[in-house]
């Protein structure tokens, strides 16, 4: 069962940092691209940041120059760290993987880690 487990999230006030974890576990395979995305209360999920094989990265204009992303070595574990938060960027981060199990090759979602900015 291949999993994705976030965390790191909680409840800050705007100009604060938090730094959020991604955990990959029982996968045969998985791409090295990794992925933040974040859905707020009545929006649509929206991409946050990405890292592909080759260390390149991506963010969203909102969240540029604020957000930075990483991989650990193993490339099992995807950090995003968020400074100088604001209250736009409050929602539930998920992270996405696509990850091979027993041959089938799926994009994987994990269950999200509440993010709360106060002003």
């Amino acid at each position: 069962q291949v999993q994705l487990v976030e965390s790191g999230g909680g409840s800050v006030q705007a100009g604060g940092s938090l730094t959020l974890s991604c955990a990959t576990s029982g996968y045969t395979h998985c791409e090295h691209d990794m992925s933040w995305y974040r859905q707020a209360p009545g929006k649509e999920r929206e991409f946050v940041s990405g890292i592909d094989s080759d260390g390149n990265t991506r963010f969203a204009d909102s969240v540029k120059g604020r957000f930075t992303i990483s991989q650990d070595n193993a490339k099992d574990t995807l950090i995003l760290q968020m400074n100088s938060l604001i209250p736009e960027d409050t929602a539930m981060y998920y992270c996405k993987r696509y990850c091979s199990l027993g041959g089938l090759w799926s994009i994987y979602w994990g269950r999200g880690t509440q993010v709360t900015v106060s002003s």
